[in-house]
């Protein structure tokens, strides 16, 4: 395994990556301004520190670190600071390979063995294309096993927060939430418009359609995927703010209709991708 970091570049952009550190974007420039939160690769400590990290085989938590699938029951151990629930899978925190680096495309791949993390077995490959205009990334997990296994995808980006920083998203629903995090109830939400400075959202949404669109002074944003659900992060008095395409409601596990609220049951041998793309272009 190589630990040394990829970039690509694509006229004025230039993307890095550290398949070492949880197969994490650890910037995306263009020109000398970062579009996501971007470190220097050769700098970035953690996946958690990165501009975009995969989610992967579930986003968001999972309620309490445990969980029930096909009569039996599971746990999960803690990976996320002093919450009670396990956060965004696993693949953010192992190590990746780089199959394949060129120019302006790579590829890496992960294969996970059943452990305290995650009881399932599973391989990733995650693909990157840099265009001039534009980045891609595509997700694919496989189930190797011989039993049905549940699924997530998704992505965890951090874009820098300026002054004048705004998104533009269609939407139609925001799942509330409980003082731990995990989802409560659906409510009705019309959009979202506004100055991210005056915005207040740790929350999943649903009927996300279009792209996202987020502008500030120096860069125009266009944020789209093949993923139904969208998290918007928007913390006080941090320098990012976080939009995250992913498939399911977070704590979809343990819904009573899992399936409906995104989660799928993937059977053995079979495979399920997702892509989302970042058009990039100056203000």
């Amino acid at each position: 395994m190589t630990q040394t970091p990829v970039e690509l570049r694509a006229g004025a952009l230039r993307l890095a990556v550290r398949a070492d550190l949880g197969g994490a974007i650890a910037g995306l420039w263009r020109g000398d301004v970062p579009v996501l939160r971007s470190t220097e690769p050769a700098d970035l400590d953690s996946a958690r520190l990165s501009g975009c990290y995969p989610l992967v085989p579930y986003a968001g938590r999972l309620g309490y670190r445990r969980f029930r699938w096909l009569g039996h029951e599971h746990r999960t151990a803690p990976n996320f600071d002093d919450s009670p629930h396990s956060l965004h899978g696993v693949a953010w925190l192992r190590a990746w390979d780089v199959v394949r680096a060129a120019p302006t495309e790579a590829e890496l791949a992960y294969r996970h063995e059943p452990d305290a993390h995650w009881p399932f077995a599973f391989e990733l490959r995650q693909c990157f294309v840099l265009t001039p205009e534009a980045l891609e990334v595509q997700l694919t997990i496989t189930n190797p096993t011989a039993q049905p296994q549940p699924v997530g995808l998704g992505w965890h980006p951090y874009f820098p927060k300026r002054h004048r920083s705004r998104m533009h998203i269609e939407l139609s629903e925001r799942w509330e939430s409980d003082a731990t995090g995990l989802p409560t109830r659906r409510v009705p939400q019309s959009g979202i418009d506004g100055d991210v400075a005056h915005l207040a959202f740790d929350h999943c949404f649903e009927g996300w359609h279009g792209p996202a669109q987020l502008r500030d002074e120096k860069l125009a944003v266009r944020l789209s995927s093949s993923l139904p659900y969208l998290v918007v992060y928007t913390p006080e008095g941090k320098p990012y703010y976080c939009v995250e395409p992913v498939s399911h409601v977070s704590n979809a596990l343990h819904m009573a209709e899992p399936a409906a609220h995104g989660l799928h049951a993937l059977a053995p041998g079979a495979s399920l991708g997702a892509w989302m793309k970042l058009e990039v272009a100056a203000a």
